[in-house]
């Protein structure tokens, strides 16, 4: 049976290319359409969701858009995943990238928000959550059992989909905003998957005092 982390790095570009192509359409149609037809009716049935309660816990689901908990949650997951610490670096320079690339697209897109005058396509809240979440998506390849496996991965999609509609919500964007989001960070997030797919494991030094490797073969375990 194929190796789960192998399944995931080989689905990766399936899942960027048909985010990238999604984020691309909402962003020429936000482009040149403005407010899309959707927009309204969706804004509307879910402000009409907006309880106090509600409300008062979506403020709490979008914290998980933010980089100053993104941050410490991105050092997290590379103190707990092994898999993650084999190319390490791939996973905060995810989480740098996604604000600079949302940031440039909504300037360039410049479509206001749905209550003030700053651009809002795409969201950077549902970004930074899809990037990160996706990442766990592709990191929870690794687990055992497959029930761990799939529960880690359910809890990241639902909380992409919580931020972006916290973010319709707490009256920040408009859907079309969160989706264009979730596009991008996915998009990203695999991206990044495949970058540390591809990219050579690093060499594992060998132990003082042991034997020189066999050419052609890297020191470590048998």
């Amino acid at each position: 049976m194929r190796e789960p982390a192998r399944l995931s790095a080989r689905s990766a570009p399936v899942v960027g290319v048909a985010a990238g192509l999604v984020f691309v359409a909402l962003a020429v149609a936000a482009l040149l359409v403005g407010v899309l037809p959707g927009d309204v009716p969706l804004r509307a049935a879910l402000l009409e969701l907006a309880s106090p309660t509600v409300v008062a816990a979506m403020r709490v689901v979008n914290l998980w858009g933010d980089k100053l908990l993104l941050g410490p949650a991105t050092l997290a997951v590379l103190a707990l995943v092994p898999a993650a610490r084999r190319r390490w670096w791939v996973w905060p320079a995810l989480m740098v990238v996604a604000p600079l690339v949302e940031g440039t697209v909504k300037e360039l897109i410049g479509r206001p928000r749905p209550e003030g005058l700053g651009p809002g396509f795409p969201s950077g809240h549902a970004t930074a959550a899809a990037a990160f979440f996706g990442a766990v998506c592709y990191l929870a390849g690794t687990l055992r059992p497959v029930a761990a496996r799939a529960a880690v991965r359910a809890g990241a999609i639902a909380m992409i989909g919580l931020v972006a509609a916290a973010r319709v919500i707490l009256r920040a964007h408009w859907p079309s905003d969160a989706l264009g989001g979730i596009a991008l960070g996915l998009a990203l997030a695999s991206a990044a998957a495949w970058v540390a797919a591809v990219s050579p494991r690093p060499r594992e030094s060998a132990p003082p005092g042991s034997a020189p490797a066999p050419p052609g073969r890297a020191p470590g375990p048998a």
